[in-house]
């Protein structure tokens, strides 16, 4: 739906692996539905007429799209192909030669509709996602428990975790000296509550430690707390490693509920494959990624986060330590180096 270099998903789950796929001699064409100015207006408040426009125009476009798809050995859909409860594209593209796989990432047969669109959340259909499992040829989820959802409808189901490319996170962090020591986080908008999960542990931080430590969040320039000294800056593409790259902690706290516990744990991916040491909420995926006290640390309570922190805070032999085994456990299991193969072969079924 959105344009390359956008979306997280998108670019973790099957962007970085175009390249493979044209490697291996596999002709790729990628659709997105909305342009940097719609996206802008998309998800912003307000704009109701404006954004029923590109709905219409969305639908548009995906039959013009259908009208050509016998030109395709396969369709490759990440998440759903319309932002509304319509399957009508995929129940077409079922009906054509062509193979249809469904990739997703998310916990998204559950309701969940951003704060400035809910007015239009009459129009979303999260139930969909069972009828597309089973029109599908093959389902490609993030974890073992998407993956189970995805198989009550279609038994040929697989799990591709969501992997970080080595090519772009080549440089790990330089340091585990440097002070102030800066604890940061990355995400979005529609995220950044996760992130004040963590506010009270941090305020402690900053009350304990004073000017020792710094803070960042990355990807909501509209997000402040002045108490912890934090102003959020916005995300790029062009400088998210560079970004990064200035973390010493870097973490995920995430609520304990079903939409939590379906996330693919990108985040700390992200941060240790830079080699940088994380903490992370202690369910889900995040739970297979880190071994506690061995390449990561994590936490459930506001104390377990308060004590993980200092810990790392004061230790630069403990960050380094857990610093290079994170990244050594992205590098071996989550990174595309080790999942190119297996995804070109599934999507070229070969």
């Amino acid at each position: 739906m959105h344009r390359p270099d956008r979306s997280p998903g998108q670019r973790y789950r099957f962007e970085q692996y175009l390249g493979d796929l044209r490697a291996a001699g596999v002709h790729c064409d990628v659709s997105w539905l909305l342009s940097e100015d719609d996206d802008r207006c998309f998800y912003s408040r307000g704009h109701i007429l404006r954004k029923a426009g590109i709905v219409v125009r969305s639908y548009i476009r995906r039959w013009e799209e259908l009208r050509k798809i016998g030109n395709y050995d396969t369709v490759f859909i990440f998440r759903e192909a319309l932002m509304t409860g319509s399957t009508f594209v995929e129940r077409g593209i079922a009906r054509s030669r062509a193979r249809m796989i469904l990739d997703f990432d998310d916990a998204i047969w559950l309701p969940q509709t951003s704060r400035n669109n809910r007015f239009f959340r009459f129009l979303k259909r999260p139930s969909k996602l069972g009828e597309l499992a089973a029109m599908s040829d093959l389902v490609i989820a993030g974890n073992e428990y998407l993956a189970a959802y995805a198989r009550r409808y279609q038994q040929n189901t697989v799990v591709i975790p969501t992997t970080i490319d080595f090519s772009v996170y080549h440089t790990p962090v330089s340091s585990y000296e440097r002070t102030p020591v800066v604890i940061g986080w990355t995400g979005s908008i529609t995220t950044i509550p996760h992130f004040r999960l963590a506010e009270s542990a941090l305020l402690r931080i900053r009350e304990r430690y004073g000017s020792r430590v710094r803070f960042k969040v990355i990807g909501d320039s509209g997000y402040t707390h002045p108490e912890i000294g934090i102003s959020g800056i916005s995300w790029t593409a062009a400088s998210e490693v560079q970004e990064l790259q200035e973390l010493d902690i870097g973490i995920m706290p995430l609520p304990d509920d079903a939409w939590a516990r379906g996330k693919c744990a990108c985040k700390g991916l992200q941060y240790m494959a830079l080699g940088i040491p994380t903490v992370l909420s202690a369910l889900g995926m995040n739970t297979e990624v880190v071994q506690h006290g061995e390449n990561g640390l994590l936490a459930t309570t506001e104390d377990e986060w308060y004590e993980a922190l200092c810990a790392l805070i004061e230790s630069p032999e403990l960050r380094s330590r857990l610093g290079r085994a994170g990244r050594a456990t992205v590098e071996q299991r989550y990174s595309r180096q080790a999942w190119s193969s297996t995804f070109v072969r599934l999507v070229s079924g070969e």
